[in-house]
Parts: C-alpha cells; sequence; structure tokens
C-alpha cells in the first residue's frame, strides 16, 4: 500500500532541494531556520500527543538543524555577531534537550521567538543585500 507521507516527505525534500541549489546564502539561513520551526512544531504536537518516539526523531532533526547553522559561523572573522549566534543556538539545543527530557512544552516557546526573531533578521538581511 502506498504511503501518502512518505510521498509527500519525498516531494517536499526535492523542492526544498531546489530551492536550496539557486538561494543565496540569506535564503539558505531562512530555509534553515523555517525547517527548524517546522520541525519544532512536529515535535510540540508529538509531545502533545504522547508519540515519544516520533518526538524524539523531531528533536534530533531540530538539533541537527541546529548544530548546521552553528558550525557555519566564522568564529574568527564573525566577531560578536558569530558569537552571540553561537550562543542563542546554545540555548535552543539546551532548551530542546531539557524539553526530550522533561516533555514539558511550555519551554518550547522561547526557543520559538529566538528562532522566529533570527528568521525576521536574515530575511531583513537579505533584502538589504539584494
Amino acid at each position: 500500500m502506498y504511503d501518502f507521507n512518505s510521498g509527500l516527505d519525498a516531494y517536499q525534500e526535492t523542492s526544498n532541494e531546489a530551492q536550496a541549489a539557486t538561494a543565496d546564502p540569506h535564503k539558505l539561513v531562512v530555509m534553515l531556520i523555517e525547517g527548524f520551526l517546522d520541525e519544532l512544531e512536529r515535535a510540540q504536537g508529538h509531545i502533545q500527543a504522547q508519540r515519544f518516539e516520533h518526538k524524539g526523531r523531531s528533536i534530533s532533526k531540530c538539533m541537527d538543524i541546529l548544530a548546521g547553522l552553528d558550525s557555519a559561523l566564522d568564529m574568527e572573522q564573525g566577531g560578536e555577531v558569530a558569537d552571540n549566534l553561537h550562543n542563542l543556538y546554545e540555548f535552543c539545543a539546551l532548551t530542546l534537550y531539557k524539553v526530550s527530557i522533561s516533555n514539558e512544552t511550555e519551554q518550547l516557546a522561547s526557543v520559538f521567538t529566538v528562532m522566529e526573531n533570527l528568521k525576521l533578521g536574515w530575511q531583513q538581511m537579505g533584502r538589504d543585500a539584494a
């Protein structure tokens, strides 16, 4: 039997790969943050529905995205901005770790806020650079 979700996932992955291939660096960061926020919403839903195995996978994907964003920082040339971004990513990762253990979704609000604000900042930088 055909699994609709796996087909949708494959379509979304292909669509994302096509967008990423033509995106500027600002857009790539925005795409990663949007993916993070989407997955964070899934994790929250999984916790609320007590689908803990799925929650674990979603939180793991979020952690991977944070690690990717953090590893792209140029700590030598980025100065205070890179330092601040690193600290924000670290805060989000630590909060996700705590949520993974406690299953208390209230803590996710601060992560949503941080990442939404970062997304808006990157979007503005992209517009300014254009």
